[in-house]
């Protein structure tokens, strides 16, 4: 109960929602009457307001292609709203109460076909099929989420929360949406899961040998390029997105532009080289 009531403070901090603290405190009263405690129920239900699920769906550009899993669905409003943009997916929420509620919305709104809810606990679900992950939660949850996100999600799946950060972890984008009312606003945080690219990469020309050294924090990335004919190279961008890596690097007149997907211990691509007289270009594949 403490820690429920500890995480609802540090989000109040976060959260300037001042229409958030009735329905919270009244939770909280429910829970010290009841003999609910916090293994019970991990994050109050508190429904996200229809203009940030919407602006949710758009940050993570949710099409008919995408398998949506909401973490601690609720009334089953983001999936639902997934669905209405052609997308399928599923909610999991500890509540059964709110379990029959989304299913219930999903039949009014007519998206029972392409959406689903079940009764779990978000740490005991494989969730790894998903494109796109939304959740509303609370800060110490993501923080023990968020390693789960980065080691069982492919490059390349959209996170999107409302509210609450993922800590050291940056994010992407963050967007602040005022709810209709103008009374408060709300903070939607954005990530792409990065690839795993740290360590010890190199790949052969006809010319020379190149070895490139990358250090990662989560999606951000710094690179180290040499070649067999000593040079070392300024490297003036390192960028990774997803499973998508894109440097540029020089060495007095000459450029190499590397773009490339990655794809386990290789990064597979094309590899352009500028120099004071000629431009080509070649396929690249660096392997560990």
């Amino acid at each position: 109960m403490l820690k429920i009531m500890e995480d609802v403070k540090t989000g109040f901090s976060k959260q300037n929602s001042s229409y958030l603290l009735i329905p919270l405190l009244l939770l909280f009263l429910l829970l010290t009457t009841t003999g609910v405690n916090a293994q019970d129920l991990d994050v109050p239900y508190v429904p996200t307001p229809e203009k940030v699920v919407e602006r949710m769906l758009d940050l993570a550009d949710v099409n008919s292609g995408d398998y949506v899993i909401d973490l601690g669905s609720g009334d089953g409003r983001i999936v639902i709203a997934a669905a209405k943009r052609g997308a399928t997916g599923h909610g999991i929420d500890l509540d059964p109460q709110r379990v029959s509620e989304a299913r219930t919305n999903a039949a009014k709104a007519n998206v029972e076909d392409r959406v689903m809810f079940m009764k779990a606990n978000i740490f005991n679900t494989d969730f790894s099929n998903a494109s796109v992950i939304t959740m509303y939660l609370l800060p110490t949850v993501n923080e023990k989420l968020r390693p789960v996100l980065l080691d069982e999600l492919e490059p390349g799946t959209r996170v999107v929360s409302h509210s609450f950060d993922m800590d050291e972890w940056e994010a992407d984008k963050e967007v602040i949406v005022t709810d209709d009312q103008g009374s408060g606003t709300h903070d939607i945080y954005f990530w792409v899961i990065p690839a795993k690219v740290e360590g010890s990469w190199n790949w052969q020309t006809e010319e020379r040998n190149f070895y490139m050294t990358i250090d990662q924090e989560f999606q951000k990335i710094s690179v180290k390029l040499s070649d067999s004919q000593g040079n070392n190279y300024r490297v003036e961008s390192a960028d990774l997105r997803g499973k998508r890596l894109n440097i540029r690097a020089t060495n007095g007149g000459e450029r190499y532009i590397l773009s490339g997907r990655v794809e386990g211990n290789e990064i597979i691509g094309v590899q352009q080289h500028h120099n004071a007289k000629e431009k080509s270009f070649s396929n690249w594949r660096a392997g560990k």
